[in-house]
C-alpha cells in the first residue's frame, strides 16, 4: 500500500475496501496505491473507500471476508454504502432518504 494516504486503514491483505481512520472533507485529494483521487463531498471516519474498481456483483471485501455484493460498479476511491453495496446475508435499510451517489473521482 505504498503511496496511500496514512487516513486509510487496510484491515486484511485480500480487502478490496480501505477504511476511513479520520474525515476526508469535500475538495481534499487524497492517494489510493498512486492513483490521485478529488472528493466532491465529506466523508466521515468509519466508512468505506473502494480500493480498487469493483464490478456490479462482485464481492466486497473486509476483514479478508465477504460483506456484501457491489449493487452498481464502483470505481477506485468511491464511498462504498448503501447506494452501491448490498447484503448477501440480510437486507439492506437506510433512513437517509437523500443519500449521495459516489464521493470522488480518480485521476491516474
Amino acid at each position: 500500500m505504498n503511496d496511500t494516504d496514512p487516513r486509510l486503514l487496510l484491515l486484511h491483505p485480500d480487502d478490496n475496501v480501505l477504511v476511513l481512520r479520520a474525515a476526508i472533507q469535500l475538495g481534499e485529494t487524497i492517494r489510493i496505491e498512486g492513483v490521485s483521487i478529488d472528493f466532491t463531498r465529506n466523508i466521515s471516519m468509519g466508512h468505506k473507500l473502494a480500493r480498487r474498481n469493483l464490478k456490479t456483483g462482485d464481492k466486497v471485501i473486509k476483514y479478508g471476508a465477504p460483506i456484501g455484493s457491489a449493487s452498481r460498479d464502483i470505481q477506485l476511491g468511491d464511498h462504498v454504502h448503501l447506494l452501491n453495496l448490498k447484503s448477501d446475508y440480510t437486507p439492506t435499510h437506510s433512513l437517509d432518504a437523500d443519500a449521495v451517489e459516489f464521493s470522488g473521482s480518480s485521476k491516474p
